[in-house]
């Protein structure tokens, strides 16, 4: 018997469930694996013994996952220690894998859980373990090194731009003056808020001003960049990422008090305020609306794009085709080969490379103000929104797969 399993970690995204689909759907056509299990919560569920058989599900029930945001198999926040350290973890975890039969682990997230992949295939290399371990991108931030982008982004990226068109809309009603500000993810790059360059209303673009973690905030400067916008226009539109910092290197959203998720990140947000009370305290505008979009990131399906759930499934398709070859420890990244036409191909590299490891938003495409992104930001994400979702629709709303009653945890 030769099994696989997948699983989700770290952040949802609009179409981490297409990379899961993907890899059934290979499986389907190959049948290389005789069954296709599903990790529930990621490593922590593994570990759990919170195991599904998805090939014993009616592919009816599954194949919605195709089109259904946020993680349908469960996610964690889960790093596993070094097996240098203690190898507990890693001795219950093969047992189950040898339980299961299952000869290769697919884990689609991020950089963290690319760690996973790293450690666990140098686990199985230095113990003669049969089992191999490959890693699926996923991440709305953009942040993969080596890989032009990450699946989740252009989604990400679209839903941003359509709210940025639309409140654009709605602050302009009013004779008062006035500044709109807007507050995407992006702890420490400045990716996704990079993307409300694409958002242009009769061929000019809706953002004035956009702030990135990648350059220093001064607040002075920024007072005076709104200020001298607003004697050129009544209403002032600013994206800002939520890790914006000073030069000292204090986050804007830390200015108060501060939470640690399960990694020790700080949990930001809160940078819409500071600089609400900043503009007011200081009289710079009579009127000042803000907006965090927080998860609505990450979850609009309604608003994602085909090209992004077309990759997404890809990279799942390769790796399950890679696997057949016997890699371990590797990923699967996403090469464009050019942009109009826009083409882009599934490739292989290391987990080792992109584990813990950022890719910054490029300093060369940020203006020599630092309070916007030149053409090549706009080039380089407008290919990835395209395409509408062919989501189902029921009673007006869209249609979703929801497997938890088959997972009878």
């Amino acid at each position: 018997m030769k099994n696989c399993i997948v699983a989700q970690s770290g952040g949802p995204t609009s179409v981490i469930n297409a990379s899961a689909m993907g890899v059934l759907d290979s499986n389907t056509n190959s049948h290389y694996y005789d069954n296709v299990y599903a990790g529930i919560n990621g490593i922590q569920g593994v570990l759990n013994k919170h195991i599904v058989n998805l090939t014993s599900l009616p592919y009816d029930d599954v194949k919605g996952l195709k089109y259904t945001p946020s993680s349908g198999l469960g996610s964690c926040r889960y790093r596993l220690k070094s097996f240098k350290k203690s190898t507990e973890e890693y001795l219950r975890l093969f047992d189950i894998l040898e339980e299961y039969e299952i000869k290769t682990f697919f884990y689609i997230g991020g950089n963290d859980s690319q760690d996973t992949v790293y450690k666990l295939s140098e686990y199985a290399n230095e113990h003669n373990k049969d089992v191999k371990f490959i890693g699926i991108p996923k991440t709305i931030d953009n942040d993969l090194l080596i890989m032009d982008h990450t699946p989740g982004f252009g989604s990400a990226a679209k839903l941003i731009a359509t709210q940025v068109l639309e409140n654009f809309l709605d602050a302009s009603v009013y004779p008062a003056s006035g500044v709109f500000i807007l507050e995407t993810m992006g702890r420490d790059t400045g990716w996704l808020a990079a993307s409300a360059c694409i958002a242009s209303i009769n061929g000019k673009p809706a953002v004035d001003f956009i702030y990135l973690p990648e350059v220093a905030f001064d607040a002075d400067k920024f007072l005076i960049d709104v200020s001298k916008k607003l004697m050129e226009k009544r209403h002032v539109f600013v994206v800002v990422s939520e890790g914006i910092r000073t030069k000292e290197g204090i986050f804007l959203g830390e200015i108060g008090e501060v939470c640690l998720d399960k990694f020790g990140h700080a949990k930001l947000g809160g940078v819409c305020a500071y600089l609400k009370n900043l503009i007011q305290t200081t009289n710079t505008a009579e009127k000042v609306r803000v907006l965090e979009l927080s998860t609505i990131q990450r979850c609009s399906m309604h608003c994602s794009s085909q090209t992004d759930i077309d990759e997404a499934y890809d990279v799942g398709i390769a790796a399950a085709n890679y696997s057949i070859n016997g890699i371990s420890g590797n990923m699967i990244g996403i090469k464009r080969l050019s942009n109009s036409p826009y083409k882009s191909v599934p490739f292989v590299l290391k987990a080792s490379d992109v584990a813990n490891n950022i890719k910054y938003f490029p300093k060369e495409w940020i203006n020599a103000e630092g309070n916007n992104v030149t053409p090549e930001a706009y080039e380089y994400t407008l290919p990835l929104i395209m395409g509408e979702p062919k989501i189902l629709i029921e009673n007006g709303l869209p249609k979703y797969t929801f497997l938890e009653d088959n997972f009878k945890l």
